[in-house]
């Protein structure tokens, strides 16, 4: 009963989590209560043999649990063939701790500790910090998805896009799906998906759906080298055929967003903005249900293949990078990352039909999109000499200065641009990368805010109205696929955005460009 009330959460019913919990509590303490007493069985038949009389020993074991009939019955009584003691009769009903015991609104039990003591330990701890009613801690740590951003600049000012402000985001909320699951315009078959998998953004090209331009300004040029469509198992590919050119859900979006201060003119402008008050359009996503299968299909391999008792966290299950199975993995990855860039570049091929809808002579043009899940064979220095290393980025972004190869021309001079988005109701920012991230961070920064609260404490505490308010209080508007989501990524549930670009810069790992705030959102 412990094992089933630990491991089913009734999260859809409070009145049972609370019962649950105060049934687990309960039951530890009957078990505490019967090793005591099976101690005390052994203990009094131990004290007879070695010459103590009844009443000595009555007087030593006695307790609120242990009476006198017990250990006569300990002492005289053939014991050896029962499984062990029982309850005392004056053991608590579950309803009478119930009565007796606050386990308030989230069903804690309130007790008192016994004992503490100093132990030897050398081995891993677990650090769950726990800070204003919030969980903050580290799961899902496989690399896979490429989840990643992009900015789109548009020559469109803010004054003119507010007169069409909700008819455009209702237009963007038809052409591009968002929410779990959700399916899209785009359906491929299995040569077709292939070729996403291998060929990246080339396919796209190909088809109209990008521009040679875009290209040039993403990451890889939109196609990771090595990346093998039969990596891919059947079933991550049935789970992302119908998913490209959608949004998918949890903190993913599109935010229409003005500029709204320039800290860097020179390299504002070469990133293609210009004014204050200029429209942009940030988009959040990753390679959906095939890169999350895909991850999960691989870390099922690396479980049986090598195991992970020896591993302080299962989650770190691996493969050496250069055995059969991590160069099996790493083509899966470059794949999942190439569907990921098609993915991102089929939202803007509807963005762009959305804005040309409503602004028939405007251009929409591509900042660049760069992932933040990922993993990269990159050239650093490491103690004075130059190494070539496989770079894990999860939850950072990479953060490259001047000169880099891996930079497109048009900003080699420049450095890497770098998205940090905020939350819905908060602002965006842009930097550029340097030549001390290289130094200090192996070329990496921080790719977001990260969470305040749980997703499920935001669900639970939070309210869609109020949120809703106080986006519009801010003058942000909202088109979100369910309440859960909206709720989930409320601007509450995430840390000061601020003062992680803030941090960022003046550590030098990532300096201000452009701060953006968002004028329309989409959520799943």
């Amino acid at each position: 009963m412990i094992k089933l009330f630990s491991r089913i959460n009734y999260d859809y019913n409070i009145k049972k989590r609370k019962l649950a919990n105060a049934a687990i509590i309960w039951l530890k303490e009957k078990e505490r209560i019967v090793e005591m007493r099976n101690n005390a069985r052994s203990k009094a038949q131990a004290m007879i043999k070695n010459g103590y009389k009844k009443k000595e020993i009555i007087l030593a074991l006695s307790g609120p649990y242990i009476n006198e009939r017990f250990i006569e019955r300990s002492i005289y009584f053939d014991t050896s063939s029962n499984e062990g003691a029982r309850v005392a009769f004056c053991f608590m009903t579950f309803n009478e701790f119930l009565q007796t015991n606050c386990y308030g609104d989230q069903g804690f039990i309130w007790d008192v500790i016994e004992r503490k003591e100093e132990i030897e330990y050398n081995d891993v701890v677990y650090d769950f910090t726990v800070n204003h009613d919030s969980h903050n801690f580290i799961a899902n740590g496989f690399v896979v998805s490429n989840c990643g951003v992009r900015l789109l600049a548009a020559n469109i000012t803010k004054k003119d896009f507010m007169f069409k402000r909700r008819a455009i985001l209702d237009d963007l909320y038809k052409r591009i799906p968002s929410g779990v699951g959700k399916d899209s315009e785009f359906k491929l078959d299995d040569k077709e998906l292939n070729r996403v998998l291998n060929e990246g953004v080339d396919w796209a090209v190909e088809r109209g759906y990008a521009t040679k331009e875009d290209k040039e300004r993403i990451e890889d040029s939109g196609c990771i080298e090595g990346a093998d469509a039969s990596k891919v198992s059947p079933r991550a590919k049935a789970r992302g055929r119908s998913q490209l050119g959608t949004l998918g859900s949890g903190n993913h979006f599109l935010e229409i967003q003005e500029v709204e201060t320039i800290y860097d003119e020179k390299t504002a402008r070469a990133f293609g903005i210009t004014d204050k008050e200029q429209i942009v359009i940030l988009i959040h996503s990753g390679s959906r249900g095939l890169g999350h299968q895909t991850a999960s299909d691989y870390i099922m391999k690396m479980e049986k293949e090598y195991g992970f008792k020896q591993l302080p966290d299962r989650e770190l299950a691996c493969a050496p990078i250069n055995s059969p199975l991590g160069k099996d993995y790493r083509a899966a990855m470059a794949a999942a990352a190439n569907f990921a860039f098609v993915n991102r570049q089929l939202m803007t091929y509807q963005v762009r039909k959305s804005f040309d809808k409503f602004f028939p002579k405007k251009e929409v043009k591509l900042v660049y999109d760069i992932a933040h899940n990922i993993a990269k064979f990159e050239e650093h220095e490491v103690e004075g000499q130059k190494c070539t290393l496989c770079v894990h980025r999860k939850g950072a972004t990479r953060s490259f200065g001047p000169g880099r190869i891996e930079i497109p021309k048009v900003y080699r001079k420049i450095g890497q641009p770098i998205f940090i988005p905020g939350s819905m109701g908060t602002y965006s920012y842009v930097l550029v990368g340097t030549k001390k991230a290289e130094e200090l961070s192996f070329a990496s920064t921080a790719h977001g805010a990260g969470r305040l609260l749980s997703r499920s404490y935001a669900i639970k505490n939070l309210r869609p109205e109020v949120v809703r308010g106080e986006l519009e209080k801010h003058d942000v508007i909202i088109k979100a696929g369910s309440a859960k989501g909206m709720l989930e990524e409320a601007p509450e549930a995430y840390k000061d955005i601020n003062e992680v670009a803030r941090v960022s810069h003046e550590l030098g790992i990532g300096n201000l460009v452009v701060r953006l705030k968002p004028l329309a959102v989409m959520k799943g």
